[in-house]
Parts: C-alpha cells; sequence; structure tokens
C-alpha cells in the first residue's frame, strides 16, 4: 500500500504542479474542470448509482454546468455556493437524523452540483484575478495559499490528534477526527497565516484580518471533509472510488478544497478584496 502511495504520489505531483503553474487561464479552467468531472463521476456512485453509463452521464451533466457558469454572475455562483456550506454544516451536525433530507440518490446527485460547481468556478476566478492589497502577487501563489491552508490543517490535524484525541468530533460521521485534530489544524493554520503576512509585509490591521480569513476557511475545510465522510459512511464505502492507486479517489484528495476554495475566494470577494 505504502509503495502505491508513493508511486501515485510521484505521478500525480508533476501533473497536479504542471497543471497549476504552467497553463495559461484558459488551459488551466480546462484542466481543473477534467478533475471536477472525474469528481462527478466519483460523485454519481456517492448518490447511490453504480452502473458505468449513469456514472459518466451524470460526469458529462456537470460538465455542461460548467460551462453554463461561465454565464452566471461570479457573485451569485459564490454566494449559493457558500449558502450550500451552511446547509451542509447542518446537515453534517444532525447527522444521522438529517440522513431523510438528502438520502434520495436524486438530492445526492444536486448536492454534488453544490460542491462541485462553484469549485470550479471559484478557481479559475482566483487564476485570472488579483488582490487589491497586493497587487503584485501572483494569483497563482494565492491558489497555492488556499491548499497551503487545507495542507497545514490536515498536518496540524494529524499530530494534535494522536497526541491529545480523545475528545472526538463527529464520531457518528468520522470516527476518526477529533476536536484536539481541530484545533492543532487551526493552530497550523495561523502560523502560516503569519507567514504569510510577514513575508508580503503586510500591515498588522490586513494582517489579523488574513489571518481570521485563513481560520474560518480552515473551519469549513474540515467541513468538506465530513460531508464527504458522512456520504461514504451511508453508501458504506471507504473510498471515493480506486481511480488513484494507495489514495482512493479524486474526491479523498479533494474533499476539504471543494468547500475551502469556494469559501476563501466568497469571502474576499465580498470584501472586494479582488480586481479583475
Amino acid at each position: 500500500m505504502l509503495k502505491q502511495r508513493i508511486i501515485t504520489a510521484l505521478i500525480l505531483a508533476p501533473i497536479a504542479i504542471g497543471g497549476i503553474f504552467f497553463l495559461d487561464p484558459q488551459r488551466f479552467a480546462w484542466f481543473i474542470g477534467f478533475v471536477i468531472v472525474l469528481g462527478a463521476w466519483e460523485w454519481a456512485n456517492l448518490a447511490g448509482f453504480e452502473a458505468p453509463v449513469t456514472r459518466w452521464g451524470y460526469a458529462g451533466l456537470i460538465a455542461l454546468a460548467l460551462f453554463a457558469s461561465g454565464w452566471l454572475p461570479m457573485g451569485l455562483v459564490l454566494g449559493l455556493g457558500g449558502l450550500w456550506w451552511v446547509v451542509a454544516l447542518l446537515l453534517v451536525v444532525s447527522y444521522p437524523a438529517s440522513t431523510n433530507l438528502w438520502q434520495a440518490p436524486f438530492v445526492r446527485l444536486v448536492m454534488g452540483v453544490c460542491v462541485l460547481v462553484p469549485t470550479w468556478k471559484a478557481l479559475v476566478f482566483v487564476r485570472s484575478a488579483s488582490l487589491s492589497a497586493v497587487p503584485d502577487l501572483s494569483n497563482l501563489w494565492v491558489i497555492l495559499y488556499i491548499m497551503l491552508l487545507v495542507w497545514g490543517a490536515d498536518v496540524g490535524a494529524y499530530f494534535a490528534g494522536r497526541a491529545w484525541g480523545n475528545k472526538k468530533l463527529a464520531p457518528k460521521v468520522s470516527p476518526g477526527k477529533s476536536w484536539a485534530g481541530v484545533y492543532g489544524g487551526m493552530v497550523s493554520i495561523a502560523i502560516i497565516g503569519c507567514v504569510a503576512s510577514a513575508l508580503l509585509s503586510l500591515p498588522l490591521v490586513l494582517a489579523f484580518k488574513l489571518v481570521s480569513i485563513s481560520l474560518l476557511t480552515g473551519m469549513f475545510s474540515v467541513l468538506g471533509d465530513l460531508l464527504e465522510s458522512m456520504l461514504k459512511r451511508h453508501r458504506g464505502i471507504k473510498d471515493s472510488s480506486q481511480l488513484l492507486p494507495g489514495h482512493g479517489g479524486v474526491l479523498d484528495r479533494i474533499d476539504s478544497l471543494t468547500a475551502a476554495i469556494p469559501v476563501f475566494t466568497l469571502i474576499l470577494f465580498v470584501l472586494g478584496e479582488f480586481t479583475a
């Protein structure tokens, strides 16, 4: 298993780095769209559909939804995405009582639209925008920063959870997660935010704003993970697929990002921090 994980990571890492840092905005949109469509293929299974034709049909519908979202106002898509994650929080917190609200396969397919489309829309927007506070900062570094927040939260959660993880966060959804893990993840995110603020020489007010937004983003990244765990538990599966040997599926790798990216982008969009 470890050998598989290493081989897969060695193959995926240059693809991911190349797709993010070396593609122009148009090709970047296609690259991320391809990843999202693969995630849609897996999501159809989470919704209870096993037939290949149904799963690829849903993936095709998500591809059309991505294309159609290009004509929708950015604020509308991001706002609906943010609203969805508030709803998702309520569903996860109230699980398993909430199951009656979303167990119907069609409802779970709609949930997939709410998760996947805003993720693509937000990433494509960030790729072409810049921050008004630091206009010389490449938007590619903004994307990398969001990913660092999620990775930092995972690393902090892992070590804090192993050391002090007695009180479980959501035992009915994901027994392995603990409150200590959440706190450890937030500490990691605060450190990342402070380091980034220092590197960018941000004034104290802007540094405080960045750290606060980063912490909120990190909290929602945990929710993204928990939402997929809830659906997998209901479906009775361990991984979203076996597309990535040793790593599970695409959704298993990006579940936290599907919440973190739209939320981070929405907050900065509402605050007027992005310039086209």
